[in-house]
């Protein structure tokens, strides 16, 4: 599913236009990405968690050549699947 099925459905499914919906969707990202920015976490209970994790400075190898490289510090974005979430993947 892309970002336009998922706003079709929730349209459809909240009974609001498909505009109304996208707006929704694009908001609740930004919320999200200002959150992680800023070191915080969403949690959504038994569905999803979004939070920040800085990544230490370490070695790495270049796979084509075998060289030794210094990978920098830096920073990720941390998703982890709630409850209900990993139950609906196990198609229970």
């Amino acid at each position: 599913m892309n970002k336009s099925e998922l706003v079709a459905e929730i349209a459809s499914k909240a009974g609001v236009t498909q505009s109304d919906a996208g707006s929704c969707v694009d908001a609740m990202m930004e919320i999200v990405s200002g959150e992680v920015r800023k070191g915080g976490e969403v949690n959504i209970p038994g569905y999803v968690k979004f939070s920040r994790k800085d990544t230490k400075e370490r070695m790495g190898r270049n796979p084509r050549t075998g060289e030794a490289r210094l990978i920098p510090a830096g920073t990720a974005v941390k998703i982890q699947a709630g409850s209900k979430l990993k139950a609906a993947g196990k198609g229970q």
